[in-house]
């Protein structure tokens, strides 16, 4: 049974687990999208709501508070003027999870771990766009540079 079992442990230590969670809330808040496994979203999206819902209390204990758990000053500058002041009128729901795709080494399930209304920008279009010009047709970047390479050999 798992009456009264909080929490995820994640296979982890208690020290590196508070540290991981620290760096996926870092990533999150400072580029509101982050790519991570389903188990780990889980487990830092309670964390990451708490954390916003104290960035708009906009008061030096909520932001010692949020320090504690985010210690990259600028980020939580962005949290507290940026990201609270967007979910301003919201009353909880600051984040969502997407599934993605399996990891390939480990077949763990990858989902996308983002902030809700977080604006677009242009330019993560034009980077997939990019990344794909560079393949070639087949998808495979090695193939090309084979194919060069034994025809420079041959001649």
């Amino acid at each position: 049974m798992r009456h009264r079992k909080d929490g995820f442990k994640l296979a982890r230590l208690t020290q590196h687990r508070w540290a991981m969670f620290r760096n996926l809330l870092t990533a999150l808040f400072r580029h509101e999208r982050i790519v991570t496994t389903e188990a780990k979203a889980k487990a830092v999206r309670g964390l990451a709501e708490h954390m916003i819902t104290l960035a708009k209390r906009e008061n030096l204990h909520a932001r010692r508070q949020v320090l504690g758990m985010v210690p990259d000053t600028e980020v939580v500058k962005r949290l507290f003027d940026v990201v609270a002041a967007r979910f301003a009128e919201r009353h909880g729901g600051y984040t969502r999870i997407l599934k993605k795709d399996l990891r390939r080494g480990d077949a763990a399930p990858l989902v996308i771990l983002e902030l809700v209304d977080r604006v677009e920008t242009p330019r993560e279009g034009k980077a997939k766009d990019a990344k794909k010009g560079e393949r070639g047709e087949a998808g495979a970047p090695g193939r090309r540079r084979r194919r060069e390479r034994a025809a420079a050999a041959a001649s």
